[in-house]
Parts: C-alpha cells; structure tokens; sequence
C-alpha cells in the first residue's frame, strides 16, 4: 500500500512505537502493514538511503539483520563508516516508566576510513530490543537523517556551487560578480606591492628586476622603477628638521 501518496499523511513514530510495536512485531513474525522495509544499510552510502525506503520525506526508516565482523557489528560501508556518539540510551513505556523497551543507539556518518575521517550531516539512530529479551537480538531498527543545517552554511555552499558551475564570471550574480571582482583587485594590488619591495630591497639589482619583469609582464613596469629608485633616498634620510613641538596642538 502506498501511503505517500495519501494526502496529509505523515510517518512519523515515536520511539516507543518503533520499539514496542515496528520492531516488536515484526521479531514475531506480525503484520506491520510493510510500511518499513528490510534493507543491509552497510552496503549503500547514507546518500542513497532515501531513495530506498518506503516511507519518508525527511527521515527514513530500515530494518537491518546485525552482521557481526570479528565478533563486533559492521558499521562500515564503501566509502565510510559510523562512529557511535555517547552511550547508548534506554527507552522506557511512557505509561509505565519501569518497563524497558530497548534501547537507542545514536551514530554519525564519517567519510574515509577511521580514525582520520571526515564528519557529514548524516546520522542513524539505531533501536534494538532489550538485552534480557528473548526474541531475536541479531535485528535491529533504523532511523536514518541529515543534521539540521543552518542558514549560513547552506548559502555558502550555494555561492560556492554557483562559482563552480559558473562558465565565467559574468554569468554569477551582482553580488558575487561584485566579491569576485574585488577579489582579483586586491590580489593584483597585493602583487604590485610585492613587487615594488623587490626593487626598494635590491636597488643595485634594479636590472635584474627590469629583466624578470619584461619576461612575465608585471605591473612594476607600468609603475616605473626610476620614479622609485628617485625617492629612495628620501625614504631613507632621517627627517632631523622635524619638531613636533612646533604644532599648533602644543601649548606655547
């Protein structure tokens, strides 16, 4: 049955019913109206999770069978794996709050390979019956997620997108048309600056500079090194005349 296509219809279980009633259920063998479907997360990225559920616009929901590699269950996949965060946290009947239901088990999806991965948005809570229960500890329940992101991140990573897809830089908007251009500016005035040392450091060396430039086209030959090598000299004589007492700011 197709519940996504049901108008106002929603999924969205509280722990308790994904323990006591999902879970619970389908261990016995009950009907759940196949709404969570069984599936080997550890074999596909968390990316193409979503496209794999049943159910779900922005959490999606899978019943796992544990595999254990070495004695201790796989949580690695092709491209990553899933770091546990905390320990592991009890679920309890809201009716009657001594009555353990399982327990909640919340993990964070890294890329590459531990313990130098990298960190994304994606995280699985993970919903298993209690350890003194008697039905079947080797399956598990689900809950796969992205991390709310804030409003910032997501424009920078817009503006970046755009730059990247962009064939040129008056195909971006006024406003990053306006950063790139101060950008390049900036980077230009920086190099001219960088250049006009050089040839204050290294006067005697003036036609060693005039050479590289003429080879790479720097803008030190629009500036001219004579007009800088003609004040050289005043840059570097003291000013002996100066008297700051002399100032109108100073009392008499």
């Amino acid at each position: 049955m197709e519940f996504d296509g049901l108008p106002g219809f929603r999924f969205h279980p509280t722990e308790e019913e994904l323990l006591d009633f999902y879970l619970t259920k389908t261990v016995l063998g009950q009907d759940t109206a196949d709404i969570i479907g069984f599936l080997n997360i550890y074999n596909h990225e968390p990316w193409e999770l979503p496209g794999l559920s049943k159910i779900g616009e922005r959490e999606w929901y899978f019943l796992v069978h544990r595999e254990s590699v070495l004695g201790r269950p796989r949580r690695t996949t092709e491209k990553g794996y899933w770091k546990a965060t905390g320990s592991d946290r009890p679920i309890r009947c809201l009716m009657d709050p001594k009555r353990l239901l399982g327990h909640r088990k919340t993990m964070v999806f890294y890329r590459g390979r531990a313990p130098r991965g990298s960190k994304t948005d994606w995280v699985m809570n993970e919903y298993r019956l209690p350890s003194n229960c008697y039905l079947s500890k080797e399956m598990v329940l689900c809950k796969v997620y992205r991390k709310a992101t804030s409003l910032k991140v997501l424009e920078q990573r817009a503006a970046i997108e755009e730059i990247v897809r962009a064939p040129n830089i008056t195909s971006l908007s006024p406003l990053m048309q306006e950063s790139c251009s101060f950008y390049d500016h900036q980077k230009s005035f920086n190099k001219l600056l960088l250049e006009q040392n050089n040839v204050v450091h290294k006067v005697e060396g003036v036609a060693v500079i005039e050479e590289e430039d003429n080879k790479i086209g720097y803008p030190s030959q629009i500036m001219g090194v004579g007009l800088i090598k003609e004040h050289y000299s005043e840059l570097l004589s003291p000013k002996l005349a100066l008297d700051w007492t002399i100032d109108s700011f100073w009392p008499n």
